[in-house]
C-alpha cells in the first residue's frame, strides 16, 4: 500500500490572479511537523494566531491553477469562502489521510468506504 501525500482540490469561487486570471484548481500536500511548527516563530503570527492558517497553507498548497510560487501574498488574496473551505480540507486529510469514510448501508448493513467531497465542491 502507497502513501498518498497529496490531494486535489477545487476551490469553490477561485484564485483571482494581478491580471484577472481565475485558478480553481490545485494540489495540496500533507503536512509534515516542520510545517506546523516554523509558522510559530513568524513574528506576523505572533502578532495576530489567525495568520498562521495563512502561512501554513502558503506552505503545503503546491500547485493552484498556474500558480506555483506559492506565499502567503497569495493565500492572504483569498476569497473568505476559499480560505474556509482550505482550513477544511487541510483538517481533513491531514487528520485521518483519507476524505474516505466507513459508511453503512442503512437497509442491507453492509459496509463500505465512500470519499466524500467537501462543502463547495462538486
Amino acid at each position: 500500500m502507497t502513501l498518498q501525500t497529496e490531494y486535489e482540490f477545487t476551490l469553490p469561487k477561485g484564485y483571482v490572479d494581478s491580471e484577472g486570471n481565475l485558478h480553481r484548481s490545485g494540489i495540496m500536500r500533507l503536512a509534515n511537523a516542520r510545517d506546523e511548527i516554523l509558522p510559530l516563530e513568524d513574528p506576523r503570527v505572533r502578532r495576530n494566531e489567525a495568520y498562521l492558517l495563512v502561512i501554513l497553507l502558503s506552505r503545503v498548497i503546491t500547485r493552484l491553477g498556474d500558480v506555483r510560487d506559492m506565499n502567503p501574498g497569495v493565500i492572504e488574496r483569498l476569497f473568505a469562502s476559499d480560505l474556509a473551505y482550505l482550513q477544511e480540507f487541510y483538517n481533513r486529510i491531514n487528520g485521518n489521510g483519507s476524505s474516505k469514510h466507513a459508511i453503512v448501508c442503512p437497509r442491507c448493513d453492509e459496509k463500505f468506504e465512500m470519499e466524500l467531497a467537501p462543502a463547495g465542491e462538486f
